[in-house]
């Protein structure tokens, strides 16, 4: 993919990094694109937490420039029959185990094109069962960087085929006077991260978030409560969030992913956590 400025190519996976990983990932593909700029949008996903994947690689792909080259790695089913695709969305190309990790994509109504990553010309000559971040999709992307086009990576498959999951996102029972959502994830300073989005409640009411035995006001930012006090706020992601601030809402709350929340008019009935 050659458009005049050094080709990016950008690495979520739930690897972590203290372990050399990701380093023999960028290995790869400096090897192959040596003018390749490698971002690291994460390495935090919680483990095998494909849904979470999903989420923040939606969330975070529409802040990358056009011919941006996603390589995204949650991957139980390594090994298996599980396939290895590409696809563009957008003017963009994401390299993914096929078991949901991509959804979200999928879900805007970008996606023009699927393959299944099978040409061994794009992959490392020796192959491990277990890290094809390395030996398929580090490869593959940095081919893409040289400007092989997507279609050459393998087999075209149709995108009905294509593997998409439930996400976390926000139901109503009311007629909107209440929704009910859950926490996707916790962030490095503890806050929670819900999938209650903040468009879908009506801006001419009071809310109050529930989370365990918690009812927190939505405020604009943290600066509006005292020290170390709890708060919810619309979050950069567009997402209702739970904070505390100056502190660790996560410890402090007793609160954590997958945990219920709910968002309802100040005036409704108190929420009950199951």
């Amino acid at each position: 993919m050659q458009t005049g400025h050094p080709p990016v190519i950008v690495l979520m996976t739930d690897f972590g990094l203290a372990d050399t990983y990701i380093g023999q990932m960028k290995g790869v593909i400096l090897s192959l694109a040596p003018s390749a700029q490698i971002i690291d949008l994460t390495h935090a996903i919680s483990a095998q937490n494909i849904a979470q994947g999903a989420f923040q690689l939606g969330k975070s792909a529409p802040f990358f420039p056009e011919g941006a080259i996603f390589v995204a790695v949650v991957d139980p089913g390594v090994g298996t029959s599980r396939k290895a695709i590409a696809v563009q969305c957008g003017k963009q190309s994401f390299l993914a185990p096929d078991n949901g990790l991509l959804t979200a994509l999928f879900q805007t109504g970008k996606v023009t094109q699927c393959v299944t990553i099978t040409n061994e010309r794009y992959m490392l000559p020796s192959r491990s069962s277990t890290f094809h971040g390395r030996d398929i999709f580090s490869p593959a992307a940095a081919h893409l960087a040289s400007g092989v086009a997507l279609r050459e990576l393998g087999s075209k498959m149709e995108l009905a085929e294509c593997t998409k999951i439930p996400l976390p996102g926000c139901e109503s029972g009311d007629n909107g006077a209440s929704w009910e959502g859950t926490i996707i994830c916790t962030d490095h300073f503890g806050n929670l991260i819900t999938s209650l989005d903040a468009e879908v409640l009506d801006r001419s009411k009071e809310w109050l978030i529930g989370a365990g035995n918690h009812q927190l006001p939505i405020c604009r930012t943290y600066g509006e409560v005292a020290d170390q006090q709890p708060l919810a706020y619309t979050g950069s992601s567009g997402m209702i969030e739970i904070a505390i601030r100056n502190g660790n809402a996560a410890e402090r709350l007793g609160l954590r992913d997958g945990d219920a929340v709910r968002a309802s008019a100040a005036s409704s009935m108190p929420f009950s956590p199951r």
